[in-house]
């Protein structure tokens, strides 16, 4: 079976989260990518626990499928590399995640890489993008979220935003914006021949995602309050604690959802005033629902909800995702190759296709492993490969 993305070969600067997710996501999909990674000054995500054996779970995550090219890019051989890489070898795809304008005062800025090759696709990931007054200024995930507006109205009212527990930034507007751009690129150079810049900015993202939401102040002069909306905790639509101290998402907005959640709590005398607009109205009825669902334990709600169809979840601990019915049945637990022979069990890709499934080929590799395969491939020889190495280009 063909791969879904064989055709694209991508050179990958990134590090830490947003780009390796991106470029693990493309891998997945059948892209070959190489990553270009510095010898003396690793990538943090090599050196973060947990370890199996000596390789970190999350380098061994984030860069499967990918080969690792170890280059100083201080050196100006190193640089020849990668204009090779990007001209004859084909790799016309270039992924990177610095401040704006380091990568120009290396020499392999999107300028530099398309005189080279003029239908390079190239897709910088940063804080804030190209433009505009924060350009150069450092980031991270909550950051992004806090000055995008979206913890203004989330979490309660008295407790204040809630810190996040996965990079709701880093992977929803970093990552997923970087293949989306870079796959838009791909269709619009498929189309025309031309190569571009693609500006992805993990803020603008963020703002953006928030279209239907801003809408509220744009068109109504509206300001959005934590608690105050329907899905982030006005109304019934809400986490509730059990007896044990376990919590279950009810999300039953649609009569015919509130009316099922009504019955099966035995309190169908709150079906008329759960769909009411009013503040205070909506205030009493998530108490009464509240009192009712932690009289039980999780285990004996989910005996009642488990087989009706009224939008009651649990909220599961990882162990418990991981071992889920659904979990099992779509395929997300894969064993991916280790050097040795053995395998790791690891979250594989969460996208399905009739055709062309993604592959799962190696977890990632030492850094510089695939040095001598990638220049080999882009036509060097082994007399100027040993030059460099003695030249230290390789670290």
């Amino acid at each position: 079976m063909a791969s879904l993305l064989s055709s694209l070969k991508i050179l990958d600067f990134s590090t830490l989260l947003p780009g390796p997710f991106a470029t693990m996501m493309l891998a997945d999909m059948g892209a070959e990518v190489v990553r270009v990674e510095s010898p003396d000054r690793p990538d943090m995500v090599r050196l973060l626990p947990p370890y199996d054996g000596d390789i970190s779970a999350w380098h061994a995550v984030l860069n499967r499928n990918k080969r690792s090219l170890a280059l100083d890019l201080k050196r100006p051989q190193a640089i020849d590399v990668v204009k090779r890489l990007v001209g004859q070898g084909g790799f016309d795809i270039a992924i990177e995640q610095f401040r704006p304008g380091v990568m120009d005062r290396l020499g392999i800025g999107y300028e530099a890489l398309r005189a080279t090759n003029p239908s390079v696709i190239y897709c910088a990931i940063t804080s804030y993008g190209q433009t505009g007054p924060y350009r150069n200024r450092a980031g991270h995930d909550s950051n992004f979220l806090a000055l995008s507006g979206i913890l203004s109205y989330s979490g309660r009212k008295e407790s204040g935003p809630p810190p996040i527990g996965i990079q709701v930034a880093d992977i929803g507007g970093g990552s997923f914006g970087a293949i989306v751009g870079l796959l838009a690129a791909v269709i619009y150079r498929q189309a025309t021949g031309e190569g571009q810049l693609v500006d992805i900015s993990m803020f603008d993202l963020m703002v953006a995602w928030q279209s239907h939401i801003a809408g509220h102040v744009l068109i109504a002069g509206e300001l959005p309050a934590p608690e105050a909306m329907a899905l982030n905790g006005g109304r019934v639509y809400d986490y509730y604690r059990t007896q044990d101290g376990r919590w279950l998402s009810v999300a039953g907005l649609e009569p015919k959802f509130w009316e099922g959640f009504c019955a099966a709590i035995g309190r169908p005398d709150l079906l008329h005033d759960g769909l009411s607009l009013e503040p205070a109205v909506q205030s009493r009825v998530k108490s009464e629902v509240a009192a009712v669902l932690v009289s039980r334990s999780l285990a004996a709600w989910m005996e009642v909800f488990t087989r009706l169809d009224v939008c009651v979840e649990p909220v599961l601990t990882l162990p418990e995702m991981l071992a889920h019915p659904q979990t099992q049945a779509r395929g997300l637990i894969v064993d991916v190759p280790k050097p040795d022979g053995s395998f790791q069990r690891q979250v594989g890709q969460g996208i399905k296709f009739s055709a062309g499934q993604s592959d799962y080929q190696q977890i990632g590799p030492k850094l510089g492993a695939d040095t001598d395969a990638v220049l080999t491939a882009a036509g060097y020889t082994a007399t100027e490969i040993e030059s460099m190495r003695t030249e230290q280009v390789f670290g």
